[in-house]
C-alpha cells in the first residue's frame, strides 16, 4: 500500500505548483516560500529543537500554551514550528519571533528526509490531527521521537480513514505517544490504529489573552463609543452560502436599533471587501477597521479587515458569534470568545469542536441556533435581558476554568516518555 502511496506522490507533483497558483488567487501568500514545500535544502536550518508541526491558524494558537509547559522542561532548546499555510506561518511568526518558521515539505519520501536531515529534532509533536504517512515512518527511521497531541477525529474523518487502513495503521503504530482531546477522540484514534490513546483534554483552554489584546481592546472601544457590540467571527463562505452575507441580511431584516453594532470578521483575507461589499448593497452603513478611523454614531456595521486581532474584537463585543457554523465547516473555535468571558453562538455544523460546544451548552455559557434570523433575534433579547447576560457571563469562566491543565499534562507526559527511551 505504501508503495501504491509513493507512486500517487510522485503522480501528484507535477500538479503542486498549479494547485499553489490556484490558492494564490486569492491569497497571494501561497506563491512565496515554494522551495520549502518541495524539499529543497534549509539554509541556517535550527538543529536539535522542540519541533511542532500545525497546519493554520487553529493548531498555532493551540500549539502556544503546551510550548510554554515544554520550555519549562526545556528552557533553552530552541523551538522549530512548521505549517502548512500562509496565515498559519504568520501566527507563529507574530507568537514566536525567536523561533524558527517553515512550511513543512509535501510528503514525498526524499523531501521528507531532507527535512529531518536539515533539523535532526530532539523530538517532534504533531497537533491535532496531522497524518503524514512518509513523515511518521521516517521520524522512526531516524529515532526521532515523534508525538500526536491534543489529538481529536471527527466521525466524518473517521470514516475517511477507514477507507486507507491499510496505509494509515503501519504509519499510526509507529507513534511515540498520542494525547487526545476526549475519551470519544481517542476510541477513534484507535479504531484507525493509534495503539493507544490517553485522554488529555485540549490545549485551547489554556490559551491565555495576550496583553496586548486588552489594550487593542481598549483603543477600539475608543473608536465605538458606549454601543451594544455583537461579533460574528470567522465566518465562513462556501460554494453556495456565504455566512456573512446571511448575517447582514438578517440585520436588515429585524430592524436592530442604530445603537447596536455589528462588527463582521471574515476567517480569510479574500471576504474582507466581499463583507463590505455586501454591507453597502444592503444600505447598512458601514466601515472598515482598516481605515482606522471612529466609527461613526450612524455607522451600523464594522469589517473587522485585519488579522490577528481576534481576541481583540472578542474583548470589545457583548455577545460573539462563531462561524464556520452556520455552513457545513464545522465551526471554528468557539474557546476563545469564551475565555474572554463572552457569552457565544454558534449553528448547526459544530463537528470540528463537537466536544466544547455540548459543554458549553450544558454550562448555559453558549446557545446553539440555526439560522441567521435565529441568530439576531437571540441577540437582540441577551440585549434586552441583563440578568440573564450576566448569569451566562459567569458561567462562561466556571465553564474555562474547569477545562484548563491540558497543557501542563501533555508537556510533562512528553518529557517521561523521552526520559524512559533514554533511559532504555
Amino acid at each position: 500500500m505504501r508503495i501504491i502511496y509513493h507512486f500517487l506522490l510522485w503522480l501528484l507533483t507535477p500538479l503542486l505548483p498549479f494547485y499553489l497558483k490556484k490558492r494564490a488567487r486569492r491569497n497571494p501568500a501561497y506563491l512565496q516560500h515554494w522551495d520549502e514545500r518541495f524539499g529543497a535544502p534549509y539554509e541556517q536550518a535550527v538543529k536539535n529543537a522542540i519541533w511542532i508541526h500545525a497546519v493554520s491558524v487553529g493548531e498555532t494558537r493551540a500549539a502556544a500554551p503546551l510550548i510554554t509547559a515544554l520550555q519549562q522542561y526545556f528552557p533553552d532548546v530552541p523551538i522549530l514550528l512548521t505549517q502548512m499555510t500562509p496565515t498559519g506561518r504568520a501566527t507563529a511568526q507574530q507568537l514566536y519571533p525567536n523561533a524558527q518558521c517553515r512550511y513543512l515539505p509535501y510528503d514525498r519520501q526524499n523531501w521528507v528526509v531532507q527535512f529531518l536531515r536539515d533539523h535532526q529534532p530532539r523530538f517532534g509533536i504533531l497537533m491535532e490531527t496531522e497524518i503524514w504517512v512518509n513523515l511518521i515512518h521516517e521520524c522512526r527511521a531516524q529515532d526521532i521521537p515523534l508525538f500526536l497531541a491534543n489529538a481529536r477525529l471527527s466521525a466524518k474523518s473517521q470514516k475517511g480513514y477507514q477507507k486507507i487502513l491499510n496505509l494509515i495503521r503501519p504509519a499510526l503504530q509507529t507513534l511515540t505517544d498520542c494525547y487526545a482531546q476526549t475519551s470519544v477522540d481517542a476510541e477513534r484514534l484507535q479504531s484507525i490504529g493509534i495503539k493507544q490513546a490517553q485522554v488529555m483534554g485540549n490545549t485551547k483552554y489554556d490559551i491565555h489573552v495576550p496583553e496586548q489584546a486588552y489594550q487593542l481592546a481598549q483603543q477600539f472601544r475608543q473608536k465605538v463609543g458606549e454601543r451594544h457590540v455583537f461579533v460574528a467571527a470567522s465566518t465562513r463562505a462556501t460554494s453556495d452560502t456565504d455566512e456573512a452575507e446571511l448575517i447582514l441580511q438578517a440585520w436588515v431584516k429585524q430592524k436592530i436599533s442604530p445603537k447596536d453594532l455589528l462588527i463582521i470578521v471574515p476567517r480569510h483575507p479574500e471576504r474582507f471587501q466581499a463583507a463590505f461589499d455586501m454591507a453597502e448593497k444592503l444600505g447598512l452603513r458601514v466601515q472598515k477597521r482598516s481605515d482606522n478611523q471612529k466609527v461613526l454614531p450612524e455607522t451600523q456595521v464594522w469589517i473587522g479587515d485585519s488579522m490577528g486581532e481576534l481576541f481583540a474584537y472578542y474583548l470589545l463585543a457583548d455577545i460573539a458569534f462563531v462561524g464556520g457554523s452556520l455552513v457545513d465547516t464545522g465551526c471554528q473555535n468557539i474557546i476563545e470568545p469564551l475565555s474572554c468571558g463572552k457569552p457565544v453562538l454558534f449553528g448547526f455544523s459544530t463537528y470540528n469542536f463537537q466536544a466544547a460546544c455540548e459543554g458549553a451548552l450544558q454550562a448555559n455559557a453558549a446557545k446553539q441556533i440555526h439560522t441567521a434570523d435565529e441568530l439576531v433575534q437571540t441577540v437582540q433579547q441577551w440585549f434586552s435581558q441583563p440578568e440573564h447576560y450576566q448569569q451566562m457571563v459567569q458561567n462562561t469562566t466556571q465553564f474555562i476554568a474547569q477545562h484548563q491543565g491540558a497543557s501542563e499534562r501533555m508537556a510533562a507526559a512528553i518529557v517521561a516518555k523521552i526520559q524512559t527511551n533514554v533511559n532504555k
